[in-house]
């Protein structure tokens, strides 16, 4: 499954985006994460916003699946857990 990670610019960011891409990608190393570009397509793509408001804009990008958004990181294990249940259904 290959997953593109989309980070906001970083105009108001109330936590470290990297560390939580770095986590996730690391308890998720079955995925094949990527930083977008608007040539590849996409299973899943994961945009990482710094605050609630989450403004990065993705309309751009293929994405045969579905957006994930996160913007805090609590939100840390929920993405984790749909990156997951997502490859379990694609069958990887």
């Amino acid at each position: 499954m290959k997953c593109g990670i989309k980070f906001c610019g970083g105009c108001n960011p109330r936590y470290e985006r990297g560390e939580a891409c770095r986590h996730i990608q690391k308890e998720c190393d079955e995925i094949d994460f990527a930083h977008v570009n608007e040539e590849d397509t996409y299973d899943h793509l994961l945009v990482i916003g710094g605050c609630p408001a989450c403004c990065a804009s993705y309309e751009q990008y293929k994405v045969d699946g579905d957006v994930i958004k996160m913007w805090d990181e609590s939100h840390i294990e929920a993405v984790k857990q749909a990156l997951s249940k997502r490859q379990k259904a694609k069958g990887e």
